[in-house]
């Protein structure tokens, strides 16, 4: 069934001819900026992986990853859902020094996904990692990393805006930071998607901390894989979308696991077989360095910052018939 839901009286500001010029506009501004905030440098990175060496990103723990057999190795591949632990893995392999990381083009398909005007089968991020600086695993160096993000985010809208007229997407680059427990104690009668709605609307852009373990209620404001994400030291950046009316998440990031945090994180998962396979042993002694890092979703960035109604307005993909027939009748063009 389609959630498919387009704003009364939506047109889109620019053509689909137009709209293609200007994703590849943000992907290379954005891209630029993002490098310089961060000092990242782009590497190559893989779109599936063995899933005997546990680098595949588990998201919820419930999403089926896309798998194929490969016949010269008679061995099984899966497409990568996100390259949130082989990012880590890359740094160490590639010598990285601290205080630098690197980014990627990630491409992934999410079999499981709802298809709606923010989600989509399939997923592209600008995945991003980089090696703490010494005495730099905290809360403090955490936010200064959202900011110099926010801060690019920023500057490509203002650039965006310059190269494309018509298109106006005013964005607040002071970030609120709050965190899910907080988000709790302010709304315990919402859901965590309308608590995040209900703040974003006040406060425009911000950064909700601490995602993956129980709050107090018993509940999880979201899921998070146990073995990436410090759950006390990550969280999402959100902006507040006019045009859907919605808070409108862009990134998902975080400080990565140490020893300490993956053990008790797979205990609490119910996911302590894990800590026998290859990465989460480099974890456990000390192979891998600490390192902070994330995906930026690019489609979601377009979308954003040329204010589409849909998803689908700035990336192909396949969508039921529902979906594309009120597209249509609205004037949506889909790619």
């Amino acid at each position: 069934m389609s959630k498919t839901v387009i704003p009364k009286g939506y047109a889109p500001a620019l053509s689909e001819r137009e709209t293609q010029a200007a994703i590849d506009f943000i992907k290379r501004t954005f891209s630029e900026a993002l490098c310089k905030a961060l000092t990242l440098s782009r590497v190559s990175a893989p779109l599936f992986v063995d899933p005997a060496t546990g680098l595949n990103d588990d998201l919820n723990g419930v999403e089926r990853p896309v798998a194929f057999d490969i016949a010269a190795t008679g061995k099984e591949a899966q497409i990568v859902h996100s390259l949130a632990k082989w990012k880590r893995q890359a740094l160490y392999r590639y010598g990285f020094a601290k205080g630098t990381g690197l980014y990627t083009d990630m491409n992934a398909i999410r079999r499981d996904e709802i298809p709606d005007n923010l989600h989509s089968v399939y997923v592209d991020q600008w995945d991003w990692e980089k090696i703490l600086p010494d005495g730099c695993r905290n809360e403090a160096y955490l936010k200064e990393t959202v900011e110099a993000i926010v801060q690019a985010i920023c500057k490509t809208a203002e650039a965006v805006n310059h190269a494309f007229p018509t298109v106006a997407c005013p964005l607040s680059s002071t970030v609120s930071f709050i965190t899910t427990q907080e988000l709790e104690d302010r709304y315990p009668a919402l859901s965590p998607k309308q608590r995040e709605d209900a703040f974003l609307k006040i406060h425009k852009t911000a950064f909700i901390m601490q995602i993956g373990g129980k709050l107090r209620s018993g509940q999880k404001h979201d899921g998070r894989a146990p073995d990436y994400d410090d759950w006390s030291l990550n969280g999402d950046i959100v902006f507040w979308n006019d045009l859907l009316g919605c808070a409108f998440e862009v990134s998902s990031m975080g400080i990565r696991v140490d020893a300490s945090s993956l053990a008790s994180q797979l205990k609490e998962a119910g996911c302590e077989d894990r800590a026998g396979l290859p990465f989460h042993k480099a974890i456990a002694d000390g192979t891998l360095p600490l390192t902070i890092g994330g995906g930026i979703g690019q489609s979601r960035l377009c979308m954003l910052l040329l204010q589409k109604a849909h998803i689908g307005e700035v990336q192909v993909s396949l969508w039921d018939e529902e979906t594309k027939q009120e597209c249509q009748a609205a004037g949506v063009p889909l790619l």
